[in-house]
């Protein structure tokens, strides 16, 4: 048996996309930082984004209309007080980016000087999307990158997966305070411990859980999972948003077709040619994402169709190139050519709008632990997220919760000594194959139960499937080293499961939870919260 290892720092961060990374470099001036990697440093949700940040910059635009706009999408379930505090600070989260060196898409203004482009999404009543071409995420990340590498008090650990968090309520200590956590290091298949002040959780969300995402790979719920086990609660899991287009072609599947098509005058078609948004909303194909992906399912039901189109071809090739490169080089590579043809697309899984319930500095229920970005329920995107509202929750949230770190980085004693990972019961494991077969089970029901429409009969079964699923992977757990396969399947298993308990829980349709047998909206909704002790009680009685 390998020798096992003990890190020390001052901020632990789990996750390394636009969150974790826009924190580690508002820390890193005043404090020893860890950050961890499920993989390469670059891999996450953020490379992948395309569409943009939202912010008001123009002189027609203002505060009020992108609050308005984000309560709107938001179908009743946003925290107005937190859209507010979002809002007001994303001007100042985008000069700080471009602050770092992100290049952000630039114009020539009327006055003949160089402004910044800003371009138009679905929900919004204004331009106020900043983009690097159709590459926004990739722009950021690279940029950010850039920067953390160059600072010596960050030091990065990848391929190492985050098992735990260690908390004193977990040893048996006074309070609920998190010391640090349990990681699993691929590199040399050992599980190590890391010691910390304070631990953030920048892990993106869980829509690995369903059989067609957008998503990377690294996108499991081990944040929220986590968290859950340790004690914090949890909010509106059941509004999981499906982006209404995402590639459909054998060669290349869910490659998504960002919104910024349809802001810029692309058309949803039928396989016929004919539009069928106009049918759905009077808004067209600037719907919110959920009414948008709501009709392409339901035509696709209707009419028995692989796929619905999207198409763009009418505008002129130029700015088709110009403003969508990746998307023209990508759909090229399978044979489709976007400035004369129309691309076939389908809904898939791509964002979670709960997690784990925080403050506005990005503070859990357990002292010390912050969730930040896509892992945390702030109250911004209510039952629906407005499109480039995601990465503008990052940026602004991670610079929030820094700024609480340091105002008690001093008076923050360093953690205790911490116990080791007791490998001494379990053995290596020879049946991988049962890892496999449960994670395609789990991401197959979840698609076909809890997915675009939803019923009770559905919640049910995907329920039922859940609680054997449990059963299998706790005993493999607890009788065989971990590995990242069935470390992603405990915690995607966990999340599937608070999505179809919120999911039962909500009687009524809003945003992106459609239920055939409550398909009217009740008055005064409230977002739907889940507490592990309540949860833990009602098993155990």
């Amino acid at each position: 048996m390998k020798d096992p290892v003990e890190y020390l720092c001052d901020v632990l961060i789990i996750g390394s996309g636009a969150a974790g990374l826009s924190l580690a470099l508002k820390l890193a001036s005043h404090a020893r930082v860890h950050v961890l990697c499920k993989g390469p440093l670059a891999e996450g949700a953020t490379l992948y984004a395309q569409g943009g940040i939202a912010a008001v910059f123009d002189e027609t635009d203002s505060i009020e209309s992108h609050v308005a706009d984000t309560l709107i999408a938001g179908a009743g379930l946003c925290d107005e007080a937190v859209v507010e505090f979002t809002a007001r600070n994303a001007p100042d989260a985008i000069q700080w980016l471009i602050g770092q060196g992100v290049p952000f898409d630039t114009e020539e203004s009327a006055q003949g000087e160089p402004s910044y482009h800003l371009t138009r999404e679905g929900g919004h009543s204004h331009r106020r999307i900043f983009h690097a071409a159709d590459a926004t995420g990739r722009a950021v990340q690279t940029t950010l990158i850039e920067q953390v590498k160059r600072h010596p008090n960050i030091h990065i650990l990848e391929r190492v997966n985050a098992l735990d968090l260690i908390t004193t309520a977990k040893l048996g200590l006074p309070g609920n305070r998190v010391l640090g956590a349990y990681v699993w290091n691929r590199n040399k298949e050992r599980v190590e411990t890391v010691r910390a002040r304070f631990v953030a959780m920048a892990t993106g969300g869980a829509s690995k859980v369903y059989q067609y995402t957008s998503n990377p790979d690294v996108s499991s719920g081990d944040g929220i999972a986590m968290a859950w086990r340790a004690g914090c609660r949890v909010a509106n899991m059941e509004f999981n948003q499906f982006h209404p287009t995402s590639l459909y072609h054998p060669a290349d599947n869910n490659f998504l077709l960002t919104e910024a098509l349809r802001g810029e005058g692309a058309h949803l078609l039928r396989p016929d040619g004919s539009r069928f948004m106009p049918d759905f909303d009077e808004r067209g194909e600037l719907a919110p994402r959920d009414i948008v992906a709501r009709a392409i399912d339901h035509e696709m039901k209707r009419l028995g169709a692989d796929c619905m189109y999207l198409d763009i071809s009418h505008k002129p090739a130029d700015f088709i190139i110009k403003h969508f490169p990746t998307i023209y080089e990508r759909c090229l590579k399978v044979g489709i050519d976007i400035t004369k043809q129309a691309m076939p697309v389908v809904p898939a899984a791509h964002y979670t709008c709960g997690g784990v319930m925080v403050d506005r500095q990005g503070r859990t229920d357990i002292d010390g632990l912050y969730a930040i970005g896509e892992v945390s329920y702030t109250g911004l995107h209510g039952a629906n997220r407005m499109a480039s509202n995601s990465l503008l929750e990052c940026i602004v949230f991670a610079r929030a919760a820094g700024e609480h770190m340091l105002a008690h980085l001093a008076t923050t004693p360093e953690p205790p000594m911490l116990p080791l990972w007791d490998e001494s019961k379990v053995t290596d494991s020879d049946e991988e194959v049962v890892i496999h077969h449960n994670w395609h089970e789990l991401r197959l029901f979840m698609w076909d139960y809890v997915g675009i429409v939803r019923s009770n009969k559905r919640l049910e079964r995907a329920k039922r499937r859940i609680e054997l699923l449990q059963q299998e992977i706790q005993e493999y757990y607890a009788n065989f080293r971990v590995s990242n396969n069935l470390l992603e399947l405990r915690n995607l298993v966990q999340v599937a499961e608070l999505i179809v308990l919120s999911a039962m829980a909500r009687k009524e349709s809003r945003g992106l939870h459609y239920t055939l047998d409550y398909p009217e909206q009740q008055d005064n909704p409230q977002p739907t919260v889940l507490t592990p002790a309540n949860y833990r009680r009602r098993q155990s009685g």
